[in-house]
């Protein structure tokens, strides 16, 4: 199925909640900037709160797990992947209907890949202090699945499920044919760490690995799916069914998989792509239930409100998070007053400056795209 031969009417008499008439998805915008909400939170201050008898629960989600297994915090660059790949059918249907032919599509994503990489250089400059070459900031790592999506959106339907299928078992396959020191899916000398090391001369902190956009891409087509799903004229509760059957699917068939193939995130395993894909679209179906089958909007605002700057929103979070923060702690004494919460507050004022940004372009119908 190619993004051409998606159909974008409906049949006559079928109704859309107020939240679709327009055609468009609130749920999608409001999914999108709660994703970006909680990217740009860095655990809403949690961190030093783990021992907590209380509020330990929280801030154990809210951080990524050293190794094996998956929190909620594990979850959320999946999503933001997932809803890139949900975005690509509803844009190239756009640029197809402006008569953009293959060949102009084909240079648009393969410049939009070229400004993310060199946006993921300038953070890894302003973060490290110095010109470091690296490819694992989330806006490589889309970069490279964005443009092979766009390929692979080219074949029919069911080769695409063929490519997702080869990307997974070929992802998998790597790391078991050039095995580790503790084995194929090990902390250290994994085939991942070898070649990065041999080609940057490095590895990158927390055990992340170049390679990881192969096994990710298939989460941006898992979202490419989701995107057709939606922009078909199938009625909105077939397309809640659908989306609720492919969770309970992707949960099972990452948990299953763990036998042969253990969950980490920070190689993006396959198992770990499934599992976290079957949260993901979990979280959408309910945001569908909520808002485009229930009607219910006002809750919405404040993620719509990023949704639309999501791009902007990363890119402040990365380049002026810091200085916000250090801002806003000389101002308020890092809200010491309040106590053990005190770098919840924190956190959460710095997020809602950034917030503020997002809403001064929203008010003026500012939307800042790469």
């Amino acid at each position: 199925m190619s993004v051409a031969s998606v159909e974008t009417s409906r049949p006559s008499g079928q109704a859309l909640s107020p939240a679709v008439a327009d055609g468009r998805y609130l749920s999608l915008d409001a999914y999108r900037g709660l994703i970006m909400i909680l990217l740009v939170a860095e655990g809403f201050g949690f961190g030093p709160l783990k021992n907590h008898p209380v509020f330990g629960l929280i801030a154990n989600q809210v951080d990524h797990v050293a190794w094996q297994g998956a929190v909620f915090w594990d979850l959320i660059q999946p999503a933001f992947m997932f809803m890139v790949g949900v975005a690509m059918p509803f844009a190239f249907a756009r640029r197809i209907e402006r008569d953009a032919g293959f060949g102009q599509n084909l240079a648009h994503v393969l410049g939009r890949s070229l400004k993310l990489i060199a946006l993921s250089q300038l953070f890894t400059i302003v973060h490290s202090g110095r010109v470091q070459f690296g490819l694992i900031n989330v806006l490589s790592q889309i970069a490279f699945t964005y443009f092979l999506c766009f390929l692979i959106m080219q074949l029919r339907f069911r080769w695409q499920v063929a490519a997702a299928v080869l990307i997974l078992a070929g992802h998998g396959g790597l790391f078991l044919a050039f095995p580790g020191p503790e084995g194929p899916f090990s902390k250290s000398g994994n085939v991942g760490a070898v070649i990065d090391s041999a080609i940057l001369g490095r590895n990158y902190p927390g055990l992340y690995v170049t390679i990881n956009f192969i096994s990710s891409t298939a989460t941006t087509l898992f979202g490419v799916w989701t995107g057709c799903l939606m922009r078909s004229p199938r009625g909105v509760m077939e397309k809640l069914r659908i989306l609720i059957v492919a969770a309970l699917a992707g949960l099972a068939g990452g948990l299953v998989l763990t036998l042969v193939n253990p969950m980490v995130k920070r190689i993006w395993t396959a198992s770990f792509t499934l599992y976290s894909a079957g949260w993901v679209l979990l979280i959408l179906a309910a945001f569908v239930w909520l808002i485009d089958v229930k009607g219910y909007r006002k809750f919405t605002f404040p993620m719509v409100v990023v949704g639309m700057n999501s791009i902007f929103a990363y890119v402040v979070s990365q380049l002026f998070h810091g200085g916000i923060y250090r801002t806003i702690g000389a101002l308020t004494g890092r809200f010491a007053f309040i106590g053990t919460l005190a770098p919840v507050a924190q956190a959460s004022a710095t997020l809602l400056v950034i917030w503020y940004f997002c809403y001064w372009l929203y008010r003026r119908k500012i939307y800042i795209k790469v």
